[in-house]
This record gives C-alpha cells, sequence and structure tokens, in this order.
C-alpha cells in the first residue's frame, strides 16, 4: 500500500493566527508575562466575542514551527487560546509538547468541547457560557468531571439576570468546591463596580476579575 509523504508531514499542523508576548490579563496567573499562542476557528459566536479576527485566516504551522517561534520569546508562561484551540484536534499534541519543553501552559477553553483528552500538567480555564452570552445550550457540562484544583471556572457576566444564573449554576455543580472561580463583567455591559457591589453583598466564593489587557491597551488585536 502506497503511503502520503505529505499527508504525514501535515498530521502535525495547526492553523494559527498569531504567536506574541503580553502582560496576562485574565484569570489567576493575572499580571504575569506570557507567551499567546492564538488558534484559528471557533464554533460558538458568543455576542460579547472579542477575537472574531480569528474565526478565520491563519497560518499553518507545525508543531516544530509552533514552538520554535516560543522559544524566541524566552518566557517560561504560555496561553494557548483562539478562537476556540480545541476545536482543532492536534491543539492537544502542541499543549503536551509545550509541557514536555517545561514551559508553564494555561489553556483558555470556551467549555462547550470535550477537555478530557487535555494533558493533565495544563491549567484548563473553562469558560460557562451564560443566557447572555447566546451560546449557553452549548455548555457541555461532563466536562467538570475532568477539572482539577489547579483549574479555574470563568464566567463572562453582561447583566444581573447573568449573575443570579450564574449563582444558580455555582450552587446546582459545587463549583468553587471544584476549583477557582472567576467572574468578570462583559466589557461595555456591564460596570466592574456593579459585579463587585453584587459579589460582595452575597458573600460569593469567587475571584472578580476585569480584563487588565483592555485597561492597558484597550481592544487592539494581539494583546
Amino acid at each position: 500500500m502506497s503511503v502520503d509523504k505529505n499527508h504525514i508531514e501535515n498530521t502535525d499542523r495547526l492553523k494559527i493566527t498569531e504567536i506574541f508576548y503580553s502582560i496576562q490579563g485574565e484569570a489567576v496567573s493575572v499580571g504575569i508575562p506570557t507567551v499567546f499562542i492564538r488558534l484559528t476557528g471557533c464554533p460558538l459566536r458568543c455576542g460579547y466575542c472579542d477575537t472574531a479576527y480569528a474565526f478565520t485566516g491563519g497560518e499553518w504551522m507545525s508543531i516544530e514551527q509552533v514552538t520554535a517561534s516560543v522559544e524566541s520569546f524566552h518566557c517560561r508562561h504560555i496561553t494557548v487560546t483562539g478562537g476556540e484551540p480545541l476545536a482543532q484536534a492536534n491543539c492537544l499534541s502542541l499543549l503536551a509538547t509545550l509541557c514536555d519543553q517545561d514551559y508553564k501552559v494555561s489553556l483558555e477553553t470556551s467549555g462547550a468541547i470535550d477537555v478530557s483528552g487535555v494533558d493533565p500538567r495544563v491549567i484548563k480555564v473553562m469558560d460557562i457560557k451564560t443566557p447572555g452570552s447566546g451560546e449557553e445550550p452549548r455548555n457541555l457540562w461532563d466536562n467538570l468531571a475532568f477539572l482539577t484544583a489547579q483549574d479555574q471556572i470563568k464566567f463572562v457576566l453582561c447583566d444581573q439576570e447573568d449573575y443570579h444564573w450564574a449563582k444558580s449554576k455555582m450552587a446546582q455543580y459545587h463549583l468553587h468546591e471544584k476549583c477557582e472561580v472567576l467572574m468578570s463583567p462583559s466589557y461595555g455591559q456591564l460596570t466592574p463596580k456593579t459585579l463587585a457591589e453584587w459579589i460582595l453583598k452575597d458573600a460569593l466564593p469567587v475571584r472578580f476579575q476585569i480584563q487588565l489587557h483592555k485597561q492597558l491597551w484597550g481592544t487592539e488585536p494581539g494583546h
């Protein structure tokens, strides 16, 4: 049987929108200089999405090319993001390779795609989509079983209805017992002060956060 050499050579490719060095703007590692690998493509269309430019386009790169680019920044913290990075099957191989190279790796994922195959060394930052996002039905609740204490759950809240919905899901699934829970206001829809006051009033066991990178650079791509 003949073997397609080109097919074999291309099996480790990923479509990459950008690789850049910036300050981590979200999650527990906020403020830490980080290399971001943004994969192209996403099956979701959240109403507040700020990376629609990553839905299409991009450049095919091998995992070796990606890791060579990452190495040039001389930074140990790596975030793989999108789009939705897990929409590309080879994302799992990329994550494992980065861990093998002794990087501290986090994955930003929508929670709509199975995370069971993610290397256990990777810190998963997993969204739970609220009604205000327009993508609530896409939540894959089975993913909660694969979260560990090092991982993080993130709610992006558009309004008070989203806040009450998130509180109910926290109680239903005992989310704060699984890992750290993050709540942030959707940029331009809910004021940070309002959300902070709700959290304090209810004494919620969550971490309040805002998108630090937007405070620094606004909505510029590549930050």
